[in-house]
């Protein structure tokens, strides 16, 4: 791989170790700074709702399009062994995915916006339907892609990055699935620390691998 080409492919590479880091800065400074906003009882997703919303659905809208082009990336990279196809395809599935998460916002709830309803959203609106399903379709796809690298990893004889990467998906949908478990729907009683911290270590550990791929096809976008 040569040329613009090659340079292309880099920058869509980079675009992927960018993207994480970019959203979690985004959405905690907002977090911190939303009037009535408390990221233990709201999850990312009402950032979107309310005065200033718009910055939340653009962080979605952009990180899944710097996600997107990662797996273009990949595509163009990873030709042989294992990962060549999935790869980058579920890193695609999962920029769209967080593309539809922004476009289509969530119900009020849990007290937020200021004025909504305490309890979560006893009807659940078209749009607020589908962003319900944006995030499941995220987190299946941001898993199978790290599990998929982890044995590509494996394949390598990397065992130390296969275990820890595999560990680190399966914590990271964990912990994503625990305020589920552990929330009084008509109260509207949730705790989203175990997602934001989700968030925050699956995209953290999503750019280290996305890198260690990056450096070690490097010879091929040279």
């Amino acid at each position: 791989m040569q040329g613009n080409d090659s340079t292309l492919t880099s920058r869509f590479l980079s675009a992927g170790i960018a993207a994480g880091p970019f959203f979690v800065v985004v959405a905690l400074l907002q977090a911190f700074t939303r009037e009535g906003f408390d990221y233990v009882r709201h999850p990312a997703s009402l950032l979107s709702l309310g005065d200033g919303g718009w910055i939340q659905i653009a962080n979605f809208v952009l990180t899944g399009f710097l996600f997107i082009l990662c797996g273009i990336g990949l595509g163009k990279v990873l030709t042989e062994g294992i990962g060549r196809i999935w790869a980058s395809r579920l890193f695609i599935v999962y920029g769209v995915a967080l593309i539809m998460g922004g476009v289509f916002t969530a119900d009020p709830g849990l007290g937020f916006p200021p004025g909504a309803p305490e309890g979560a959203a006893k009807e659940m609106s078209w749009h607020g339907t589908l962003h319900a399903f944006a995030p499941i379709l995220g987190f299946f796809s941001q898993v199978a892609a790290l599990i998929i690298l982890a044995r590509r990893f494996g394949s390598q004889g990397q065992r130390t990055w296969k275990l820890v990467t595999i560990i680190a998906a399966v914590a990271m949908f964990v912990l994503a699935t625990i305020p589920n478990f552990t929330a009084e729907w008509e109260k509207g009683v949730f705790n989203f620390l175990p997602l934001w911290t989700s968030v925050v270590f699956g995209y953290s550990w999503t750019s280290l691998v996305i890198s260690k791929v990056r450096k070690e096809i490097g010879s091929q976008i040279q």
